[in-house]
């Protein structure tokens, strides 16, 4: 039997907005490789309507440990608050599944490398949700700028400008560094900043201020940065939640064309833009459009 051919026994350990309405589309679109077979959820009431919403067999659990006990799945989805990421994450890789944990992974360092040793000691494999990098607008992106395409990447922009209100920080675990680890740079620009790493590669500098401006949390509600990167370029970072006109963005100058992203939670091949330099044949520049195949930047694609 192929690996295709194989369904994974899949679990979700949370089933709230992000479980319900963007990871079980993303199994159902993916049905012939994986089987959602159980869920967890503190909340019954919560539980038993996303069971109903996914149909078939789904079994319900309040307890992460008596679902693994019981049901040994092949690979367990996260999406719960961020502080119990770690906790969860690692009890998942020692029960022999492999994770998929929305963003962010962890809060701390530390918490990094028990995910790391749980890894090691098991065999197995904790990933992280950025969804943005399986766009094929964003592939093609990448393999343009890292191949030499558009000539050597001199400046770049990263942009999430969006907003929040009050209610929104209401929710009793946002907005405190014991159960969100951090403001928006953790939980909103993280997506921008990772699609950004993606396109570029590692960084050696940053220099960075934050400040809380709006907000009555304990973490910041606007967060900037400058970023010099190994292959030289150069980069400003801007992340908010304090933002009338919500936007996300990315733009990359090379020696050869400037690349631009404008989206908002996702994107697609239209999104993407490219600007030749005056020296470079219209030939060539053509040869950049995006591909035939539009594949929107979503959960769906980076679980296939």
């Amino acid at each position: 039997m192929s690996p295709h051919q194989y369904r994974r026994r899949v679990a979700v350990i949370g089933t709230g907005a992000i479980v319900s309405g963007s990871h079980l589309p993303a199994l159902t679109a993916h049905a012939d490789r994986a089987e959602l077979v159980a869920a967890v959820d503190v909340d019954q009431a919560r539980l038993d309507a996303f069971r109903e919403l996914a149909g078939g067999e789904v079994a319900g659990y309040t307890s992460v440990d008596a679902m693994l006990d019981a049901v040994h799945p092949d690979l367990v989805l996260i999406g719960t608050p961020p502080s119990l990421h770690r906790e969860q994450t690692v009890a998942a890789l020692k029960a022999g599944a492999w994770v998929l944990c929305e963003k962010p992974l962890c809060l701390s360092l530390a918490e990094y490398d028990e995910i790391a040793a749980a890894e090691e000691a098991s065999g197995g494999y904790a990933s992280v949700v950025f969804q943005h990098r399986y766009g094929s607008g964003a592939v093609h992106a990448r393999e343009l700028i890292t191949g030499g395409g558009l000539g050597a990447p001199l400046v770049a922009h990263c942009q999430t400008t969006w907003h929040r209100d009050a209610a929104y920080y209401a929710v009793p675990w946002r907005g405190t560094w014991a159960s969100e680890g951090g403001g928006p740079t953790m939980g909103h620009g993280i997506h921008q900043y990772d699609l950004l790493l993606h396109l570029l590669g590692p960084w050696t500098e940053i220099r960075a201020m934050a400040a809380r401006l709006v907000h009555d949390t304990e973490s910041e509600d606007v967060s900037t940065a400058l970023v010099r990167f190994a292959n030289g370029a150069l980069a400003t970072v801007v992340n908010s939640v304090l933002s009338p006109h919500e936007v996300s963005r990315i733009r990359v100058d090379c020696a050869d064309a400037t690349v631009e992203l404008t989206h908002l939670y996702g994107h697609r091949n239209e999104d993407w833009v490219y600007t030749p330099a005056p020296h470079v044949p219209a030939d060539r520049a053509a040869a950049w459009r995006t591909p035939d195949a539009d594949v929107p930047s979503s959960h769906t694609a980076q679980l296939g």
